[in-house]
């Protein structure tokens, strides 16, 4: 017999909550039957301030198969928490998942500005991507660097090679769905490269709860700036310096002023 899952979920702490968030924003989106436009990130959306939709892309899933495909590869991913004599481990894996999110959304905005202004392939305006394969591949990615002797098991019948699986799987997602984004998979794979030959390092704790904060601060200033979300208890207007946001907490009148902010077809990440 096999081991019991339940020891798995022990072991893989942080892999079984994003699992499991993953699993249920997914079951939302059916219920309620949100389109991926509404969800997904684009260029459009970013430089209409649309920020948060750099978190809710990540961790939406359209397809039952997309949610299998990413949540079975992460678990196997997940054994970066069980190597913490490496040097990994649950924290190491939560401090640069933030990171991965973060990043990869990013760079794959970047990656759009430089081929709409400098090639102008405007196509590329309005391509909305959604799905946690970014921050797979990221982790595929790290893993081949920091543990090249482990392997990637896919729905618990294929496995491969973890050195050789960031650019098998994406040769291989590129040819068997052929919209599955190809520059979004790949901007994981170049930040994962990143954090594992240490150009993006030193997260502690502090660094990821302060990083945690701004991203959480963003996600609900862009909600209300954009008109996503309208919430109630929260007032954004400018004062004396137009170019600098302001917030106000409803019922209490005060009101904050940052010093410095700065802030056609679906691809399936």
């Amino acid at each position: 017999m096999g081991r019991p899952l339940f020891y798995d979920i022990i072991e893989k702490p942080a892999t079984s909550c994003v699992v499991t968030i993953c699993s249920l924003i997914w079951f939302v989106i059916q219920k309620k039957s949100i389109g991926y436009s509404q969800v997904g990130l684009s260029y459009e959306t970013a430089i209409e301030g649309h920020y948060w939709r750099m978190i809710t892309s990540a961790l939406s899933h359209i397809s039952v198969l997309h949610l299998v495909f990413n949540m079975s590869a992460l678990w196997s991913l997940g054994v970066v928490e069980q190597l913490g004599h490496l040097g990994l481990g649950t924290a190491y894996y939560l401090h640069y998942t933030l990171v991965l999110v973060v990043f990869s959304g990013v760079l794959v905005i970047g990656i759009y500005h430089l081929l709409i202004s400098r090639l102008k392939i405007e196509y590329f305006r309005r391509v909305t991507a959604v799905g946690y394969s970014c921050v797979v591949f990221g982790w595929m990615t790290i893993l081949s660097v920091k543990q090249p002797s482990s392997k990637l098991d896919l729905f618990g019948l294929l496995s491969l090679p973890i050195s050789f699986a960031p650019f098998e799987s994406l040769i291989f997602t590129s040819i068997i769905v052929p919209q599955a984004s190809f520059l979004g998979h790949l901007s994981g794979i170049l930040v994962g490269y990143a954090i594992s030959w240490g150009l993006i390092g030193g997260m502690n704790n502090y660094w990821a709860l302060t990083m945690l904060g701004w991203i959480i601060v963003v996600f609900v200033y862009s909600l209300k700036k954009s008109g996503a979300y309208d919430f109630s208890f929260l007032e954004i207007e400018l004062l004396t310096d137009a170019s600098l946001p302001s917030v106000r907490f409803i019922g209490n009148g005060r009101t904050l002023q940052a010093s410095a902010v700065p802030l056609s077809g679906v691809e399936v990440v």
